[in-house]
């Protein structure tokens, strides 16, 4: 995470592997650094969480797409002729 200088209510950081730019204003107060996971929404930093906490928010995240997945599968194979 790299906070940017000219504005500091925004931060560069990596999301999945991507750099994403994310206001962090409604941190403040927090003490942010690099490394730190960050919950974050529609492109605002809502709350600072531990690793675990990460952890099971992607794993969810992951399996909500996976249920879509299989979902449209299912569609997919149930045509009706």
């Amino acid at each position: 995470m790299t906070i940017l200088p000219d504005q500091p209510d925004l931060a560069t950081v990596d999301v999945s592997g991507v750099r994403r730019k994310i206001n962090i204003g409604l941190l403040e107060g927090d003490a942010l650094a690099p490394g730190d996971w960050i919950l974050i929404h529609v492109g605002f930093a809502l709350s600072k969480i531990d690793e675990s906490e990460a952890k099971a928010a992607l794993e969810f995240l992951e399996s909500i797409g996976q249920a879509y997945a299989d979902e449209i599968d299912a569609l997919r194979e149930s045509r009706i002729e």
